[in-house]
């Protein structure tokens, strides 16, 4: 009779043993595809992300270069207003002084406009003060703080990306675990419930990451 009662249990445990085993390899095999998902978008985000820093450099070396012409123009206005107001050009040069010191003057407000637009783009600046084409076009210009705006949203939503494939990857491990305990059906469901919390912690994170990704 006890024989009998301890046959049974062992066939009870066998059997439980069996469905988390099952349970298990199904919940690793789900998550595992969620994971390589998340890693498939976190890449082209980290692209994207790259392509954004790239961008930044890019176009502060652009900035930059504005800047340079812009502190010349400066200079060279002031040696020529400096040469007016010291009364040592001829009456005679006066006049070609002067045009050049109102082309330097109409040169450094175009330098500025051109930092403007570079620095925050031409949907800010507004179609009327369009002064830099991209390419031969007007108004194609993303600037600096847009450009430095999408490499921290991207960065964002890739860190969201880790985390998600971190829990995904843990929930894996617990996975593994509740199938080599074969012979403890209680901690096998103690090992599924784990993994399926860390499993949805993953999904919500790496949701999270897709949604604010630009």
């Amino acid at each position: 009779m006890l024989q009998s009662k301890k046959n049974t249990e062992m066939v009870e445990v066998s059997v439980a043993s069996e469905r988390a085993e099952a349970i298990g390899g199904v919940l690793i095999a789900f998550f595992a595809a969620l994971m390589a998902i998340a890693q498939m978008v976190n890449g082209e985000l980290e692209e994207e992300m790259m392509i954004a820093h790239n961008k930044v450099v890019n176009y502060s070396s652009w900035y930059q270069s504005k800047s340079i012409k812009e502190t010349l123009k400066e200079s060279e206005l002031n040696y020529l207003q400096t040469l007016i107001s010291s009364e040592i050009i001829p009456e005679a040069k006066r006049a070609e002084i002067n045009n050049k010191i109102v082309e330097a003057e109409q040169n450094i407000k175009k330098y500025g406009a051109e930092k403007k637009e570079i620095l925050l783009g031409s949907s800010q600046v507004g179609k009327e003060n369009w002064v830099q084409d991209l390419d031969g076009e007007m108004g194609k210009i993303v600037g600096v703080q847009q450009w430095e705006a999408l490499a921290d949203e991207y960065d964002s939503a890739t860190k969201k990306f880790d985390l998600g494939m971190l829990f995904f990857q843990i929930s894996i491990v617990l996975g593994a675990v509740c199938i080599i305990i074969y012979d403890n059906p209680k901690l096998q469901k103690v090992f599924i419930f784990l993994m399926i919390l860390f499993g949805c912690i993953g999904i919500i994170m790496s949701t999270y990451g897709y949604l604010v990704a630009p």
